[in-house]
């Protein structure tokens, strides 16, 4: 970060975040299935901020192998973010460990017995997702070693409330407890300095990066995004409700609406039987990563997902990782010494 008053209020509030991380500026990338992967994923670190690879539905053996090739092009350090309901979970954190990650993320609610421990274990911190207050103390109870705490504006799978009733909900309490990143539709730098001087040490950020040209991602889903404005990301709908389904949020396209008839099929199994509500729910998840990487991969904007956050609007071009970066360091330093100054 330069010289002036604004960096140097922004470095000194967000330094517990960039310690604990062990990077130059406390900006987490979001992981997103198919797009934080070994390219993304090595840029946010080489660029100063901290990548994370998406782990996803990824066996053992795929997240051995990314791991290795995200190390091949970065000597900064990164995570893995891995989903709490994976049947491997337990393989996934030894492969973490052998390659000696230095976080581990976990998502998708409370981490099954044993799973903290083992992470803790290995010598990795341990940072997990906490969508409301009291998820968020029993975590922090549980020994996790810092929380993102991330509002339903974000893109894929979302909770209930918003990131600015979050924010206000769980910082006062725990902020002194343990690190916080705050997480869900952050586009622009001025909301970062807000939340950093609400407490957290950092943010994460997902949609803002997916549109670097360092990203993977196919160029007609780069283009749905720098099209796209905020109202166009909206949430999956739940049809039936004894299929829990986790709401998604993706570009208004024809996937939406077959998303429903994906539910309504997965429901009639759970009637007759034929699946319990675990697999059910696997089934959900498999769904979801395949319709992703029809999107991300091969392009497919209409009958693939194409994920994304409210912050989408904020997103006009294609740009490397590190002019993000920097824009978003201009405009929080920026912000701040205008409130310094004021």
């Amino acid at each position: 970060m330069s010289d002036g008053i604004g960096h140097d209020r922004l470095k000194g509030l967000m330094a517990r975040g960039t310690e604990f991380l062990g990077c130059e500026v406390a900006i987490l990338g979001g992981a997103m299935s198919w797009i934080s992967e070994r390219n993304l994923v090595s840029a946010l670190s080489n660029a100063g901020a901290f990548g994370v690879i998406a782990c996803g539905a990824m066996t053992p053996d795929l997240l051995d192998t990314e791991i290795a090739e995200t190390k091949k092009r970065t000597e900064r350090p990164f995570g893995v973010n891995l989903i709490t309901m994976h049947p491997m979970l337990s393989e996934l954190i030894d492969v973490c460990a052998k390659h000696g990650v230095s976080h581990v993320v976990f998502a998708g609610g409370l981490p099954p017995a044993g799973a903290i421990d083992r992470v803790k274990a290995s010598g990795a911190k341990l940072i997990c997702f906490a969508p409301a207050l009291a998820l968020a103390k029993k975590l922090v109870r549980s020994g996790v070693d810092a929380l993102v705490i991330e509002g339903m504006e974000a893109g894929g799978h979302i909770g209930p409330v918003s990131t600015s009733v979050l924010a206000q909900e769980i910082l006062p309490p725990l902020a002194a407890e343990v690190p916080i990143f705050v997480a869900g539709g952050i586009g622009h730098g001025g909301l970062i300095a807000g939340y950093l001087e609400m407490g957290a040490v950092g943010v994460q950020l997902g949609t803002r990066f997916v549109c670097a040209t360092e990203c993977i991602a196919h160029a007609n889903f780069k283009k749905a995004f720098i099209r796209a404005s905020a109202r166009d990301a909206i949430t999956s709908v739940q049809i039936d409700p004894r299929l829990p389904v986790i709401p998604v949020r993706a570009l208004k396209n024809r996937e939406m609406e077959s998303f429903a008839a994906k539910q309504r099929e997965v429901a009639q199994l759970l009637d007759e039987g034929a699946v319990e509500m675990m697999e059910a729910q696997l089934q959900i998840e498999h769904y979801w990563a395949g319709a992703l990487r029809r999107a991300v991969i091969e392009g497919d904007v209409e009958t693939g997902s194409v994920m994304a956050g409210q912050s989408v609007g904020m997103v006009k071009e294609e740009a490397p990782v590190a002019e993000i970066l920097g824009k978003l360091v201009e405009e929080a330093a920026h912000a701040l010494e205008r409130r310094s100054a004021a």
